[in-house]
């Protein structure tokens, strides 16, 4: 299995994605896939309170032959978006279909109750053969519920929302995996992480044991620990390892915390690294340094974040990547080498994916990313673009 990791940059864009991939190099040490992309859905919502022709935050993930992406559609400036909409393959990315989650929001086909929805995952639990779309129902900018949609059929069709977590707070930027090794003892949990932000963005942690049916009830850290963006990954032991950006006053902190019990509770945090963030010129929605984890098939855990320590000055970002075999002790951070030190691009917003099948030394990674040809720009003159580079060692060299 696989995951490219979320994108949360909000572009006004149609969502699509390159199929039958072969790498070129052009420009800048920028990685581009030799193919046309194929447009997956369009948006179809005309409410006049949302900004349309928008298909935004991609999540994907596949098992097997079957692929399932996610993603927002109908984009409020303010945050969230008209609804959920969906792309599924059951033949590797040959052909697809796509739709939109029923009974979420007051749009959807049939109406729900939410006025807004936001910050899709995808998972797949393989236990109980069931794919999961969590996200946000927002009954207002304050009041925000974790949702999830079920889907039995292979992700063609989707249920009404079960609620993971409505305790009236402002809860936020959501993220869920299952347990899909069958050696594991915790083999179908699903954990779905988010944070409260209505307590100061305290990370939180809900289990599912029945394919997403019904969710435990939110625990915190054992030091109740504050962040954002946290990812979940399960090792093939069942333990889980949940690397987050955390806060302290105004530094950004890479930390992580793990369960071995199946959820049942949750370590205090341990400090991966600090984080020397740059905050990307253009007024561009990058103000948080999140991470991008992944895991390979023995375990290993692989988190990349933006990061301007290898730079003179902090004058450009670069992306920085660490490892760890068991969540607690982590590799001393690296700099992949997406572009030269001192080149004056600015990198952000990654997105990893790693290939399950491979590991360690032969690990294959690939990391979607945004850039800037320059980060000394400005509203006007900053040109976003998207690249990506590959690793077949485990992150040790990268295509260049």
């Amino acid at each position: 299995m696989w995951r490219i990791g979320m994108l949360p940059l909000r572009l006004k864009a149609a969502l699509a994605i390159a199929l039958g991939l072969s790498l070129g190099l052009v420009g800048s040490a920028q990685v581009v896939a030799r193919t046309q992309l194929l447009q997956l859905s369009t948006d179809p919502y005309s409410n006049s309170t949302s900004q349309h022709k928008t298909e935004v935050e991609p999540d994907t993930f596949a098992s097997g032959s079957t692929i399932v992406t996610a993603f927002q559609v109908g984009r409020f400036f303010n945050g969230g978006a008209s609804n959920v909409g969906f792309a599924t393959s059951s033949n590797g990315g040959h052909s697809w279909t796509s739709g939109f989650l029923p009974s979420t929001t007051v749009f959807a086909t049939p109406a729900g109750s939410h006025a807004r929805a936001s910050d899709p995952s995808v998972a797949f639990d393989a236990k109980h053969g069931v794919w999961l779309i969590s996200y946000l129902g927002l009954v207002t900018l304050s009041d925000v519920d974790v949702l999830a949609s079920r889907s039995t059929d292979g992700g063609l069709t989707w249920s009404a929302p079960v609620v993971i977590n409505a305790n009236g707070h402002f809860n936020d930027k959501n993220w869920t995996v299952c347990d899909a090794t069958a050696s594991s003892p915790f083999y179908g949990h699903c954990y779905t992480e988010f944070d409260d932000n209505s307590r100061g963005d305290l990370e939180q942690m809900s289990t599912s044991t029945d394919g997403g049916l019904t969710w435990g009830n939110a625990l915190a850290t054992q030091d109740r620990v504050h962040g954002i963006g946290g990812q979940p990954l399960v090792q093939p032991d069942g333990t889980v390892i949940v690397p987050f950006d955390g806060f302290s006053f105004a530094t950004f902190l890479l930390m992580s915390f793990r369960s071995t019990d199946g959820g049942a509770s949750w370590s205090a945090a341990r400090v991966i690294s600090p984080v020397k963030f740059r905050h990307p010129a253009g007024n561009i929605r990058a103000g948080i340094p999140l991470p991008s984890a992944e895991m390979d098939a023995k375990g290993r855990a692989y988190v990349v974040w933006s990061d301007c320590r290898f730079e003179a000055q902090c004058s450009a970002s670069d992306l920085v990547l660490t490892t760890s075999d068991n969540g607690i002790a982590w590799s001393h951070p690296t700099r992949i080498p997406a572009d030269a030190i001192g080149s004056g691009v600015d990198h952000f917003v990654p997105g990893l994916a790693v290939d399950r099948s491979t590991s360690d030394g032969a690990a294959h990674l690939v990391l979607a990313f945004y850039y800037y040809p320059q980060a000394n720009c400005t509203t006007a003159t900053c040109q976003l673009n998207a690249g990506f580079t590959a690793s077949a060692d485990g992150g040790s060299s990268w295509t260049s």
